[in-house]
């Protein structure tokens, strides 16, 4: 079995700003991280390794600095890192992006394709999905459980409500979420060893794609303005018994359409 695990170096929230007169974030000096769900995205590809037997692939597309993120997935335990990055694919949107990772897929083989849900950089949840539908593949999205059966797979879908389960035959894609498990830690022979393993880099030539299909101007989607959250206003506080305060609540509530 052939598993592609496509990731995302995202830079860590706790450290992300905003350049106030461009509107785009400020990358330098932000520490880079691998996007959390596709953690549990590579996680469940080794987990299938380790049950079943298969070679598990993580492929990210993005500047050479991304091949850190490689790094780290092949530390985990992956087989093989494919880095897809060309000047061309600079400035992608969502569906830039996917099918710049479709056309990889097709490129590199696969029996299963995982995902992680959404990169919190974006949190659009449009790419996984998108990859799926350049390769008229089935999906199943917010996977918090999967077993590999003959030809197969059964997977547990998360819903606001409970969950349903799905039985869905291979190849497919799945996009995971957090709670589908718990990413191991790298593990020091590996990290040793992860530096003299080879990163497969893949450009514009290599997909057979079109300048005007990647990148800027393969987007359709363009965003006007990005911007931080402003300050909250200050509150009130009442210092009153429990029912005056709480009566005072209540209609200021209804005056503001709340309740």
């Amino acid at each position: 079995m052939n598993i592609l695990v496509f990731i995302k170096q995202v830079p860590d929230t706790n450290e992300v700003r905003i350049d106030p007169k461009t509107g785009t974030l400020i990358r330098e000096g932000v520490p880079s991280i691998i996007n959390p769900d596709d953690k549990n995205a590579i996680e469940e590809a080794l987990r299938i390794k380790e049950e079943v037997g298969a070679k598990v692939t993580v492929v990210t597309m993005g500047p050479p600095q991304a091949e850190k993120a490689l790094r780290e997935a092949l530390a985990m335990g992956v087989d093989e890192a494919v880095l897809l990055t060309d000047r061309a694919f600079a400035g992608a949107d969502t569906w830039a992006t996917s099918l710049v990772l479709a056309k990889a897929a097709e490129k590199l083989g696969y029996d299963l394709i995982f995902a992680g849900r959404q990169a919190i950089d974006g949190d659009t949840a449009q790419v996984g999905p998108e990859i799926a539908e350049h390769l008229n593949l089935p999906q199943v999205t917010y996977v918090e459980k999967v077993e590999v059966l003959d030809g197969e797979v059964r997977v547990r879908r998360a819903l606001e409500d409970g969950y349903e389960t799905l039985r869905v035959k291979l190849p497919c894609l799945l996009t995971c979420i957090k709670e589908l498990n718990n990413p191991r830690y790298m593990n020091i022979y590996d990290i040793f060893t992860c530096y003299s393993k080879e990163i497969k880099v893949m450009g514009l030539s290599d997909l057979g794609l079109q300048k005007e299909e990647v990148g800027l101007l393969g987007s359709p989607t363009k965003v006007k303005k990005s911007f931080t959250k402003g300050p909250k206003a200050q509150g009130e506080k009442f210092d009153l018994p429990a029912h005056e305060a709480a009566s005072i609540i209540t209609e200021k509530l209804k005056g503001m359409h709340l309740i």
